[in-house]
């Protein structure tokens, strides 16, 4: 029977479990982000967070369960061959289809990521990190870019390029060779990049990493800016607790693979088996 998806919805995870060989990486995770939200996902190192964001985004088709994306179906999977065998998860027989679309399907549809460790193009300008990621809407082919026939076009990306450089505070430094910025300035990079695309769900793999307290501040304003200006929705994987509490209308949290709590940021914070899996147990 096809899941109900609310008209609010934008992504819901269905399940999902990833196991590679006899590890479950990521145990029957479901979970929902409405649009406008800020939703964080939360855990202890190796909990499966980032797994999961590589189901959502294509990099991996999970072993079981499926994603929603604005109510329709865009990823499916069910244990097959020697998996049927080694199948650690659950609701095994509930999904019967196969729909796996690679991540440059999966961000035409508009979703984009960025990284925990960043991945800039680090042979290339700040301007052409930005541009690169708008060719993926180009509507041009190899014949039109040969004899220049979507020169309208090209002039078009750059100067929306240039734009969005503008509005990220990035347009002073445009020119300069990416690897050449400060670390906090090539996380708002990363995340220009991601915004070229013309996302409607941005997922963000622990964007305050390496950063200072400062840093950190300027960044929670940051991603709220980009939200409202952009009309987005934010997904995000983060450490930095005061960050997280700060910023998120809703948390889920995992542990070994498994969501243990989800609810307000109060809610989470105060919860006692959330407690127990970043301290342990007394």
């Amino acid at each position: 029977m096809e899941r109900s998806i609310s008209p609010n919805n934008i992504l819901t995870m269905d399940n999902i479990t990833m196991q590679f060989g006899g590890v479950v990486a990521v145990n029957s995770l479901s979970l929902e982000v409405n649009k406008g939200e800020i939703v964080s996902l939360i855990g202890p190192n190796g909990a499966g967070k980032t797994t999961a964001f590589n189901v959502v985004t294509g990099v991996y088709a999970p072993t079981n369960g499926a994603v929603f994306f604005n109510g329709k179906k865009i990823i499916e999977n069910f244990p097959k061959r020697k998996m049927k065998r080694l199948y650690g998860g659950t609701q095994q027989g509930e999904y019967t289809k196969t729909l796996e679309p690679t991540p440059d399907k999966i961000t035409k549809l508009g979703i984009a990521r960025t990284f925990q460790n960043i991945r800039l193009w680090k042979s290339q300008s700040v301007f052409n990190n930005v541009l690169i990621a708008k060719h993926m809407r180009r509507s041009s082919n190899i014949f039109s870019a040969t004899f220049r026939l979507n020169h309208k076009e090209e002039k078009q990306q750059r100067e929306e390029a240039l734009e969005l450089l503008g509005i990220l505070g990035l347009l002073e430094v445009k020119d300069e060779l990416c690897t050449s910025l400060p670390y906090g300035l090539q996380r708002r990079l990363e995340i220009a990049r991601a915004l070229a695309t013309e996302p409607t769900l941005l997922l963000l793999d622990e964007p305050a990493a390496g950063m200072n307290p400062q840093e950190t501040a300027e960044l929670t304003s940051f991603i709220r800016k980009i939200r409202d200006d952009f009309n987005l929705t934010v997904l995000m994987i983060e450490h930095h607790m005061d960050l997280v509490m700060d910023i998120s209308d809703r948390l889920y949290v995992l542990n070994f693979g498994a969501l243990i709590a989800e609810g307000t940021p109060e809610e989470v914070q105060n919860n006692p088996v959330v407690i127990s899996a970043y301290l342990g147990e007394n």
